[in-house]
This record gives structure tokens, sequence and C-alpha cells, in this order.
């Protein structure tokens, strides 16, 4: 009799959960099948011969089905050891649990298990509780190496495979912040299950060809190989359909990894979740960017050709990168080392640095009645701030009576930082100090389509030459780090450049972590208009010192957001993407629905092109930026075609930023970058200007103000040196570090 079809009526996406439990193995595995073969139209008697169990339990379970769905075949809580522990599913808790909630009592009342049972399971994978991990991954046999990474995943309809990196000594210490979370786990694990099930129906193929299915894992095992020469590569059996020996061992003595079964109490669902627990906890790396691309390419796979076999491999990770960078890369001794003096122990004296900040100069009292502390906490704090050199004193004041007052002020040789900003055409270097006021600024000349290691070591070449330059005027101790501004996007958690738009020779590049090779002090990176937004707040004082937009024109438009009293980065600190929501406001779309990339978003080359359309020829051959300055300077001089090409482009500029002001409700727009330029900002000033006060919906309620930046043409790099300033003396009640 042949075989009924499942009920179109069942989704996708469930049909995968219970095949995979179904396939399993365990309690789960009997429910599953129960639930398959109920919706083949099998009846409770058939169903319970063929799986052995009683027309009782078939009925339980059909019941339960028809009432919760998957979540009623879930074990109910109960009392007592569950009758399974996935050791696995301890570790992943233990290492993603927020806010010291990993402690081991808390791990055993949230998965019903005894105290000593959770930390026999964690003495095991040597994961003891206020440790850095350096774990000891029971697999058959064990991952050797305390440094573990997750390097690749490989599926056909016989196996998947879970692809590991170790190395000897331990990781370094973990992030102040998980950088991933539930919801990414569990998308891999819905993609992976989708997966599976598509598969599936490829399984009879797959059998009579196994050997072709076994060249291409190994294919694929010697293509990572090459492509990560630096790390030891070990192949975990998540699941096989067939039981076959040789899926588990080498076949030849040329096979460039060692195979691995789970360990002994895991699931391959549990063992997968542990791993990318440990891996993004223990690496900076491993952001839940990498983990996303995982999701992205089982769901492309399955849409595409899920009877071929599926292979994913991650990209080089900084660590790996470095041996083969330091050829590429020139070597300078460190010019300066990080500061440790200026250690803020309390929020109020960030909220004392702030107000002087604002101030310029001011007294105690002026203090005390500003931010609301006691006349005693503000001496106190003064004073530990004096004796650590971050505040000085200025002259008395006269008093009408009483002795006189002597306000404090900033200190600026208190500390400096080195602020790098990357641009497609141009690399700047400035040195500031702690009012803002800059020491030493350099500048070269770059092509966007250099080799990346070829820039990142122009990058550090011109980051030591401005040290260099300004030692006079730092003190040996007194660097507080680097800011590197880019273009977006930017994946902060790994400090990972995403393929910028008018940079195509970079992909996927780990900045950050080639960076700190060649600066021993702190290295923060953020994207070019939030660092400059970052930068006006601390330079711009107390015409500063409310809600504001950053727009932002350099080699395109972008805008960073201050709101709320602090820098509004977004999810993944990528916020301030500006050209998209010109494009809405202009109503310019693409054949495919998105957005166009709007020219005018890039004025260096608009600006020239609806020029020379309207007439106007710029002298000279200096490439977009020398012709975007030549059309600046002829519209300053009343040229009609350069000033209407300039005003084109402020008008889309001017749209974008309508969007902001209603969006918002903000009434400051700040206009900055390397391309506002003094021949052209008046015409920006009073086309954005009117936009944003003749057009917003509530515009009977507020006078928007748009205004010149404070910063110089070199915002950015101002900008990414202050974020050191903005990220260690700005009053947040939320944790302040970012790296």
């Amino acid at each position: 009799m042949p075989e009924p079809t499942p009920e179109a009526g069942l989704a996708p996406e469930t049909l995968a959960v219970l095949r995979s439990w179904a396939d399993s193995g365990g309690p789960r595995a009997t429910r599953a099948r129960v639930v398959l073969l109920a919706e083949k139209g099998l009846r409770d008697a058939d169903i319970a011969r063929r799986l052995g169990v009683s027309r009782q339990t078939v009925g339980s379970w059909r019941h339960r089905w028809q009432s919760a769905g998957l979540p009623g075949l879930q074990e109910r809580p109960r009392t007592g050891r569950p009758a399974t522990v996935d050791e696995a599913e301890v570790i992943t808790r233990a290492l993603l649990a927020p806010g010291g909630s990993g402690a081991s009592r808390a791990i055993a009342r949230d998965l019903g298990l005894s105290h000593a049972t959770v930390a026999s399971i964690r003495r095991r994978w040597q994961l003891p509780p206020d440790e850095s991990p350096a774990p000891h991954v029971p697999t058959r046999p064990p991952l050797p190496g305390a440094d573990i990474w997750v390097m690749g995943l490989y599926v056909d309809p016989l196996r998947a495979v879970l692809l590991t990196g170790t190395r000897p000594q331990a990781p370094r210490a973990a992030p102040a912040a998980t950088v991933i979370g539930e919801d990414v786990l569990e998308g891999v694990d819905r993609a992976l299950c989708t997966l599976r099930a598509a598969t599936t129906t490829a399984t009879a193929t797959a059998t009579a060809s196994e050997p072709d299915d076994r060249l291409t894992l190994l294919a694929y095992l010697t293509d990572a190989a090459e492509h990560h020469p630096d790390i030891a590569l070990h192949a975990v059996e998540l699941w096989e359909q067939e039981a076959s020996p040789a899926v588990r061992e080498p076949r030849t003595a040329d096979t460039p990894v060692t195979f691995h079964q789970l360990p002994a109490r895991t699931t391959w669902r549990g063992f997968l979740r542990a791993m990318i627990a440990l891996d993004s906890t223990s690496h900076p790396e491993s952001s839940r960017r990498v983990y996303l691309d995982l999701v992205a390419a089982l769901e492309r796979h399955t849409q595409l050709s899920p009877a071929e076999p599926a292979h994913w491999l991650r990209e080089n990770v900084a660590e790996h990168l470095r041996a083969s960078r330091q050829t590429e890369l020139p070597s300078h001794p460190p010019s300066f080392s990080g500061v440790n003096q200026i250690d803020l122990g309390s929020f109020n004296e960030c909220v004392v640095i702030e107000s002087v900040r604002l101030s310029g100069s001011i007294t105690r009292g002026e203090i005390a009645h500003r931010t609301g502390l006691t006349q005693q906490s503000v001496s106190r704090i003064a004073r530990s701030l004096l004796d650590r050199g971050i505040l000085v004193e200025d002259a008395q004041r006269r008093a009408t009576s009483g002795k006189p007052r002597t306000p404090v002020r900033l200190c600026g040789t208190a500390a400096h930082a080195l602020g790098l900003h990357i641009d497609p055409e141009l690399l700047t270097a400035v040195v500031i100090d702690l009012d803002g006021a800059i020491v030493f600024t350099c500048t070269r000349p770059v092509s966007a389509d250099i080799d990346p290691g070829e820039f990142v070591a122009q990058v550090v070449a011109l980051g030591h030459e401005a040290l260099e330059k300004a030692r006079g005027a730092v003190r040996e101790d007194g660097l507080l780090g680097v800011g590197v501004a880019v273009p977006g996007p930017v994946d902060i958690a790994s400090g990972t450049v995403l393929n910028p738009p008018l940079m195509t020779a970079w992909e996927d590049l780990p900045l950050l972590y080639l960076l700190k090779d060649h600066f021993p002090c702190r290295v923060l990176i953020e994207k070019d208009s939030l660092a400059a937004a970052a930068g006006e707040r601390w330079i711009g004082r107390d015409r500063r010192a409310r809600d504001f937009a950053y727009l932002y024109l350099g080699t395109g438009v972008g805008s960073g957001l201050y709101l709320n009293g602090d820098l509004y980065r977004g999810v993944s600190a990528n916020a301030g993407e500006f050209g998209q929501l010109c494009a809405i406001a202009l109503g310019r779309m693409a054949a495919d629905g998105r957005p166009e990339l709007l020219p005018e978003c890039n004025p260096p080359v608009s600006v020239a092109d609806f020029a020379a359309r309207l007439g106007l020829r710029p002298t000279g051959d200096g490439g977009s930026t020398a012709a975007y300055r030549a059309v600046g300077r002829a519209a300053a001089a009343g040229d009609t075609a350069a000033v209407t090409a300039v005003r084109e482009v402020a008008r889309a500029v001017g749209g974008g930023a309508l969007g902001l002001v209603d969006l918002l409700d903000i009434d400051l727009i700040v206009l900055g970058g390397p391309f506002f330029t003094d021949d052209v900002a008046e015409f920006y000033l009073d086309e954005i200007s009117r936009t944003v006060n003749e057009f917003p919906t509530a515009r009977r309620l507020r006078r928007v103000e748009v205004e010149r930046s404070v910063l110089s043409a070199e915002a950015a790099a101002v900008g990414a040196a202050s974020t050191l300033f903005h990220a260690a003396f700005t009053p947040r009640l939320r944790g302040r570090d970012r790296a």
C-alpha cells in the first residue's frame, strides 16, 4: 500500500521542526512521529501498531497537538529532575545569561535541575562561574585547545557537519556586552531545520551517489583549510541519515581536518547553540552579523537549490589575518601608551565634568546649583578631579559678600586623543586635546580601489606621523585612545567595515583589530556621520546642549543624531543613513521598489555634473573634489549655472532634512563636513532652512534653526577623536564602554 502524503495545510516550518524531532531520537521523536502519521491520515490504532505504543498514548499526543500545536508536544513543567539533560543547553544559558543570571543556581532553577548537576556540567566543560571561558568541549574525541571558533557549516541530504577551529591559547576576555541573542540562535535553528526538511526529498538520490557526496564534503573541508591556514580545523558531525563510519573518520591521510562526534549528553541542536554562544562571547569578531549571514545563506540555499549540498564558510577573522598582514604593514614603535589616571569612579563625577565642560569656567557653588548635588559632594568630587589633573582652578572671582569664589575649568592638556578619518579620496589624522583644540593635523590622498592591506598600512603610518609630530604637546601617558571614523555600514561589535559603497576593494575588512596591533591603547571605530555629531556635541559645549541632527556633507551625505542627551546609534550602530530618506522625500524609486541611490547625495560628483549640464566647464584636472571646489568658487562669484547646481543638491538634502524634522520633532539642524565649504555654505543654509520651516506638519509650533558646524573641515576626524572623550566623560545611567 503506498505511503499517504502529509496534508497540505501543515506549514513548511512546522513540518521541518516535526521531522527534525522525529529524526533526533528521545521522547519528542515519538510525539513528532505520532503527529506526522496522523497528518497522513492514519488511524490511532494503525499509528500505535506502527510505533509500538498504546492507543491511549497516541490519543493523548494527538489531543495536545490539536489544542496547542508544537508547544503542546514539549515537556510540561513538573517537579523533580528532567528525564534527560542536554548539557549544551546548560552551557548556552551560562554563556548568554544577562546581568549575572548565569550563576549555577539560577540556571538550575530555570531548567528544573539540581544545583549540583549544573555545577558538574560546568566543571566538565571547564566553564566555572565568574571566570573568563577556557573551555574543554567534550566531543568524541575532545576538541583540543581553549580558543574555539565556529568556522563553517556543511549540510547535504545525508549529514550535517559543523566546522570549528581551535587554538591552544585561551581566548581574550569576553566583551562588555553579549553580542548575540536568543533571536539569532532561534533563527539559525529554524533555518537549519527548514533546510533539512527540504533536503529530505533528495535522500534516495543522495544515497545512490554517496561517494560523490563525500567527495563534495572533502572538497569543502579542503577549501576551508586553504581559506583558514592559521587555525586547526575540526569537523563535528551534527547528524547523519545513515550510519557510516567513513563519514566520521578521515578518508585519506591528507584530510586537512580531524573528525569528531557530538558529546554523549547533548543533542545536535543544543550543541550548535552552545558553540555559537561560546564563539560569540569569546570573540567580538563573531558578532550578530556573522550568524545573521549564516541564516541568510541557509534560507537562500533552501529556496534556490535544496537538493544540492549547502555550505557556509565564514570570512577571515582579524586574529587569522594578523600573521599574513605583518608583511604588508610597516612596523612602528609604539608612540604612546594609553592613560590610566582618567578612571572616573562615579556617575556624579561625569555630571560634574559635563557641567564644567558646558560652562567653560564655573564655580563649585554654580555646579551644585546646576546639577542638584550638595555643596559637600561637589567640593569632594572637584578636589579629586583637581588632584588627578582633569580640572584646574582659574583666577578668583570677587563676590558681593563672603570670600572670593574660585572657578574651575577643564585642563586641556589632561588628555589627548588621535582621530582618524577614512574617506575614499582622503585620509585625515588629527590630535586634539580635552578642550577640542587641534594640536596637529595631517592628510594623505588615497585611491578608493587601493588594496586593503596597503590602505591599512597608510592609515597606520599617518596616525603614527600625527602622534610623532604632536609628541611635544602630548604627555607620554596622556593619550586617551584612537578614534576611527569610517564610511558605513560598519559592524561596531567586531570592528568590521562592510562593503562601503564607494570603496569597492573593501569587503568585510576587520579594520579595528588590524589597527589594534599598531596602537597600544584603546581604539574605537565609529561611522563618520555619527563621529561628526559626537564631535559637534563635545566641542560645541552649551551651543549644542540640546537635541540636534548633524548633516555630514562628505563623499555622500549622512546624518548623526544627538537625542535625549546621548548619541543615537541605533541597534547596529548604523543610524543616520540619509540618502534613502532624501529619495523617499522626492518620490524617487527604483524599478524594484527600493529608494534610488540619489546622485544628489554625492555632492562632489553631482554638483559638478549638474553644472556641466548647464554649460559650466570647471577648469583643471584634479578629480571630483577639485571640480566641486571650482563650481563652489563660481557660485560664490555669482555664476548662474553654478548657483543652480548647488541649490539643486541642497534642495534634495533639504527634503531629507524635512523628514528628520517631522519624524524626530527637533529644532536644530547642523551642517558640516569637508564639502560644506565657505563658498557654498550660504546656499545650503538658505535652501535647507526654507524647506524645514515652510513644509513641516508642526511648523506653527517651532522654528527650526539651521546652523554651521563648529567643527573644521576635518569634522569626522575631530569627531572620531572626541568619541574617546564622549565615551569617558559623558554621564550615563547605563554602561559607557563600547570597546
